[in-house]
């Protein structure tokens, strides 16, 4: 484990970053070209990197990657301060100003049990940011992944008291969407077969935040899972001389219960 640094080494080394930052913007031909639109592609790109580190849960990868998402939280705010709409001054304190508010029970005087009681202030805090009239649901963005934007639908829905009384009570309307799901293949129509599986799909998410489950981190630790057996499977054919074509598929289910038993799940 590093050191633990004091706060002055903290406010230094984000300064001499800072610093850096500005000598690159004027010295070197790619950074001085940068703009918003042209940083947003590869901002994207580096917070998938951090969340695979976090995935992984290496040390120095994470630490890598956290690296690589400052730098362009910092590039940002050094394109607004060229444009002299703010600084990285403004970012911060505004910021800070942001959750000493949202976090009343800490700096001010109210009450909660738990932190589902914090979930529940922090969206009733939000609303009241925006006056009162921007609804529940309009601080989901658009542009998230489908699986994370119906688990943040639905959080959000339930810190205004939308949910079930209990957790048990969802098995019911995930059987109601696979029984509709099934009606709709028997008929053969693309749109009502994928509306339904859309509705199957949700209520699963549903129930897997009901019972205290990140729907994208389980689906992503099963993608894992499945890639480790696959590369597996693909393995030990090769050292056979065969493709996994020339195969049937009672010789593939061996070679995958083979998989699941030497646990090459994190592959």
């Amino acid at each position: 484990m590093t050191q633990k640094h004091s706060r002055e080494e903290k406010l230094d080394a984000l300064g001499r970053l800072s610093d850096t930052l500005d000598i690159l913007r004027v010295k070197c031909p790619w950074d001085a070209k940068q703009t918003n639109e042209s940083l947003r592609p590869n901002t994207i790109e580096e917070v998938y990197e951090l969340a695979q580190a976090l995935l992984d849960g290496k040390t120095d990868e994470i630490r890598k990657e956290l690296g690589d998402v400052l730098l362009h939280v910092l590039f940002y705010a050094k394109i607004g301060e060229e444009k002299g709409e703010f600084d990285i001054a403004d970012v911060a304190k505004a910021l800070n100003d942001k959750l000493i508010f949202r976090h009343p029970h800490v700096f001010g005087e109210v009450h909660v049990d738990d932190a589902h009681q914090v979930e529940q202030n922090w969206e009733q805090i939000k609303l009241r940011e925006k006056g009162g009239n921007r609804s529940v649901l309009a601080g989901v963005p658009s542009a998230l992944p489908a699986l994370v934007k119906a688990f943040r639908i639905q959080e959000k829905a339930a810190n205004s008291g939308f949910d079930w009384e209990e957790p048990h009570q969802v098995w019911e309307k995930v059987k109601e969407e696979i029984s509709e799901t099934e009606e709709a293949i028997a008929t053969g129509k693309i749109d009502d077969i994928e509306a339904e599986f859309g509705d199957m799909m949700f209520s699963v998410i549903n129930a897997a935040r009901l019972y205290g489950v990140n729907p994208e981190n389980a689906l992503e630790r099963t993608n894992r899972k499945f890639i480790g057996r696959f590369n597996h499977l693909e393995r030990r054919a090769t050292e056979t001389g065969r493709r996994l074509n020339e195969m049937t598929l009672a010789e593939m289910d061996a070679l995958w219960n083979e998989a699941k038993a030497v646990n090459h799940d994190n592959e």
